[in-house]
């Protein structure tokens, strides 16, 4: 049975005052089926990954996730209740989670997330992500983009990041890229411009104007959903970091797809951005994406707004509402 509580413990001879917020207590029989069922999940996600990292093996696709998001597959199974969600003990004791960092265990052997210790240690990440998807979210979805900053990552450059052909071949992909406006908002992305790339993009993102461009249409953006997760580590419940993971999963298939490189190795077809029809593809399936992120940025905002409390979070909210509709 799921209990709504908003205790006061008082406890020690002189008579200290401990206050748990009002928290969604999970019995044991609730919460050890989700934690195992999340493990199974995660095991099953990330199992290409773990046999192709014991064969040494590399795959152009789905190594982003890791390398680049620096996703462990022995995180990702660890389920996490969430802020806001107490574990009560289990016949054989306390939760693991008791023994994990950032977690409390009270008087009670409910175990819940240390708010404050988390805040202390990573309060100023809290509020910028916050700040981030906040104002991600209140901008349109621009879709005009067509995938081009992988153009852009290989523009006169025979040196690629991946060892696969490109499927227009060097010149032909040169010309792609010269016949089309690049309008890259993403910093991630377009740092891995080629030097002769840089200057074609309409925007110059960088690290410190990511809140001011970030959109919600951008394939990475809606892809960092998972970083974002990550960053959030235990406040995030296990099922919306699985889905985070998914999604970026899904989406870094299409970035691939409708890059200049040939996934026929990989057995998948290509987005041809190069045609009307490819372009049509495209912006149809990032349309899709974006909404799909949409929902799951939202839920990671209401993890942040938990954390932060109604008064900072309103007050974060209002720090970057002059980038908001931008």
């Amino acid at each position: 049975m799921i209990v709504l509580i908003a205790l006061a413990i008082y406890i020690g001879a002189m008579g200290i005052k401990q206050v748990r917020a009002l928290t969604t207590t999970l019995p044991s029989v609730a919460w050890i089926p989700l934690a195992r069922a999340h493990a199974e999940r995660a095991d099953d996600m990330t199992a290409g990954h773990r046999a192709r990292r014991s064969a040494n093996e590399k795959h152009a696709i789905e190594d982003f996730l890791y390398d680049y998001y620096g996703t462990r597959p022995n995180q990702l199974r660890r389920w996490h209740p969430g802020v806001g969600t107490g574990l009560a003990p289990a016949p054989a004791g306390l939760p693991e989670h008791a023994g994990w960092k950032f977690y409390v265990s009270h008087p009670d052997g409910v175990v819940t997330l240390n708010q404050d210790a988390f805040l202390a240690a990573r309060g100023e990440s809290v509020r910028y992500i916050h700040g981030l998807l906040t104002a991600t979210a209140s901008r349109p979805v621009f879709s005009g983009c067509f995938g081009l900053h992988e153009w852009a990552m290989v523009y006169r450059d025979p040196e690629h990041r991946h060892e696969l052909p490109l499927r227009l071949g060097q010149a032909e992909t040169d010309k792609v890229v010269e016949q089309h406006t690049i309008r890259c908002t993403h910093f991630d992305a377009f740092r891995f411009f080629t030097p002769e790339a840089v200057g074609l993009n309409r925007l110059q993102p960088t690290r410190a104007t990511q809140v001011d461009l970030d959109q919600p249409g951008c394939l990475h953006a809606a892809m960092d959903v998972h970083k974002w997760a990550q960053k959030l580590g235990p406040a995030v419940p296990g099922a919306l970091a699985l889905d985070c993971f998914a999604l970026a999963g899904e989406i870094r298939l299409l970035d691939m797809q409708a890059s200049p490189y040939d996934l026929a190795s990989y057995g998948h077809p290509p987005v041809k951005i190069e045609t009307p029809e490819g372009k049509a593809e495209y912006v149809a399936r990032q349309r899709e994406f974006a909404r799909r992120a949409a929902g799951l940025r939202s839920r990671l905002i209401r993890v942040c707004e938990e954390l932060l409390g109604p008064e900072n979070a309103a007050q974060n909210r209002e720090a970057v509402a002059p980038f908001n509709q931008r």
